[in-house]
């Protein structure tokens, strides 16, 4: 299974558990046995993945839009939703504070996770929420440096 298939199944695995298994098999007329195979790593269902209109009916009822954001990621593109506290307030300067402070946050992060040489998964998960926090503040000033600009 390639890198991107786990990442991929990884994803699928956090939105059905985002939404609970017993809603997700409701939301989608799937079984338990089923939707746990489309994020199954074994061999035996490494080509096996959710349907689009499954993920878009998991996504409508979950948190965050966990497959749709790993497919925007894979891609090499950003994920915003519009949601973002802030995302209209503030400026480019202040964004460049929040930018620098998410910056040591991630690095006071791998500092401590590295410190017995290697970075174990729940390290490894907390260093990927701060780069994620990190994503969202390039994200808004992004925008705020696109909204700056006058044609």
């Amino acid at each position: 299974m390639t890198r991107f298939h786990t990442y991929l199944k990884r994803h699928t695995e956090a939105l059905v558990k985002d939404v609970g298994i017993t809603a997700a098999c409701e939301l989608t007329g799937k079984s338990k046995a089923t939707l746990g195979r489309y994020y199954s790593e074994d061999a035996e269902h490494s080509g096996r993945f959710m349907p689009v209109d499954a993920v878009a009916a998991l996504e409508a009822a979950a948190s965050h839009p966990h497959v749709t954001a790993a497919l925007a990621e894979l891609r090499g593109a950003t994920f915003s939703l519009g949601q973002d506290e802030g995302s209209g307030s503030g400026n480019v300067n202040s964004d460049v504070v929040q930018l620098s402070q998410r910056f040591a946050q991630l690095m006071a992060e791998y500092h401590e996770s590295i410190q017995d040489g290697t970075i174990s998964a729940n390290e490894a998960r907390r260093l990927l929420a701060e780069t994620t926090q990190l994503q969202k503040v390039l994200l808004r000033m992004k925008l705020h440096l696109e909204g700056d600009v006058t044609y």
